[in-house]
């Protein structure tokens, strides 16, 4: 277990609510790759002991949290070291207060970096996992053994696959409270391939687990000798994700302009952002939009490093062979790699907002590092996220609904369709006198002008 080692002699990654994503991913084990995973399950399937279990077993807690926790078990007369303590104090606030928020966990392991995003999974708090889930590479959905899939399991397998998150691990828990039978596990895993069939899902696995316990969740179970496959832990730390990202398709939204004051590089102009798709090679020609200005890529570098190539994710900093008028919110593309570029944009929406979703209503669009003014053209319909079945005759959408809508943008953005990039088909609306964040829309297209073909760029199924 981990013991109380002063900060300055090793990195912090137990889990701190108070520490940020920028914090966690810049301490310790740089080189590390990170996943991002979010856990969905219904009321009482065990997601809090998954969570303590998963941190306890793999040496993410100090020796002080898991007495605290088990000092506290024992005036609770539990039988065992109650390890979803760790997680329940936080969600016990959130639950007394107006809103649920996600909680974000940070741990590793000498394989990898995780970020947790624990969601509510209540039907009310839909917005809180679209926004846990939205950057998530993957994807875990508890089951209890004992209830098999029910209402709940569909939605957040809907919501899976409509926030295309690649990878889903379906962990069958209480598996002790069934006798660690196979036959329960195999008719779950049955039930839910046949639902699961109708969806966008790529890669689903099942595991069989006990997280009071600890059967297969960092350790294999004695229990349950018929099950050859991995341990949760070993899914998270060996998922392939780099090939996740769309390496294909070369993105770069323009953070900042920098033009340093200093005399001797008073011609230097460098275009910094964040990579958002795929691979910039020193010399390409590169396409600016939406100018549709066309130049070579001069130089790369991230922090004076100076790079041949750089790909997503990689946050760089670019120049360019040529001097154009490039501004925050433009895009550099490969120059035939062409995006959707369009003011006219048909989206999924998951409302957030308080206030209902209305027609001929303008709010501020953030997308990539762009930010417009748009006005609601459209609400086509409502989606039921139990079913997917569309609801056409009623169109009043309010917090936690998921619509399809229409709207015009003030200015024309440079877009992919969310299906082949998520960071470049999302975006998220905002009210102007609140600014608030009221919705997180994945585009599914442009709108063609009246009398054109649409280009066939891919388009959801819902």
């Amino acid at each position: 277990m981990a013991t109380s080692t002063p900060a300055s002699e090793a990195p912090d990654l137990t889990p701190n609510e108070t520490q940020t994503e920028e914090q966690f991913s810049s301490s310790g084990y740089l080189d590390m790759e990170l996943l991002r995973f979010t856990t969905a399950g219904s009321v009482d399937d065990g997601k809090s002991t998954l969570i303590g279990r998963l941190l306890y077993d793999s040496k993410s807690i100090f020796d002080d949290q898991y007495d605290a926790i088990k000092a506290t078990s024992e005036k609770r007369g539990d039988e065992h070291v109650n390890l979803a303590l760790l997680t329940d104090g936080l969600r016990a606030e959130r639950e007394q207060g107006i809103t649920i928020d996600v909680a974000y966990r940070y741990f590793a392991t000498p394989k990898r970096k995780f970020i947790i995003a624990d969601t509510p999974g209540h039907i009310q708090y839909t917005r809180n996992m679209v926004t846990g889930a939205s950057t998530a590479n993957l994807a875990i959905i508890l089951i209890d053994a004992r209830k098999g899939v029910i209402e709940q399991t569909s939605r957040h397998a809907i919501i899976a696959s409509l926030l295309r998150i690649p990878h889903i691990v379906v962990c069958v828990n209480k598996m002790d409270l069934v006798d660690f039978r196979e036959e329960v596990f195999e008719s779950i895993r049955r039930d839910f391939d046949a639902f699961a069939a109708g969806l966008d899902v790529v890669d689903v696995r099942f595991i069989p687990i006990s997280a009071l316990l600890g059967d297969n969740v960092v350790e294999k179970s004695r229990n349950m000798d018929w099950y050859d496959g991995q341990t949760l832990l070993s899914a998270l730390e060996t998922t392939h994700i780099s090939s996740d990202l769309n390496l294909t398709e070369t993105r770069l939204p323009v953070q900042y302009v920098i033009r340093p004051q200093a005399t001797e590089h008073h011609d230097y102009r460098g275009y910094a952002g964040r990579i958002a798709g795929g691979v910039f090679r020193k010399g390409d020609a590169v396409r600016i939009l939406p100018s549709g200005l066309v130049s070579r890529i001069k130089s790369m570098d991230t922090q004076g490093e100076s790079h041949d190539q750089a790909f997503a994710p990689m946050s760089i900093t670019m120049t360019l062979e040529d001097e154009i008028d490039i501004s925050r919110g433009d895009m550099i593309v490969g120059e035939s790699e062409y995006p959707q570029v369009s003011q006219d944009i048909e989206m999924m929406v998951c409302w957030m907002g308080d206030s209902k979703l209305a027609q001929n209503v303008r709010y501020a669009v953030k997308h990539t590092t762009k930010e417009v003014r748009c006005i609601v053209k459209e609400i086509k319909y409502k989606l039921d996220i139990s079913t997917l079945e569309k609801i056409y005759d009623d169109k009043e959408v309010r917090m936690n609904d998921i619509a399809r809508i229409t709207v015009r943008t003030t200015q024309p953005l440079v877009f992919d369709p969310y299906s082949r990039n998520r960071t470049t088909g999302s975006l998220i609306l905002i009210d102007e006198g609140t600014n608030s964040t009221v919705g997180a829309g994945m585009i599914v297209s442009s709108i063609p002008p009246l009398g054109t073909a649409a280009r066939p760029d891919g388009d959801y199924s819902i």
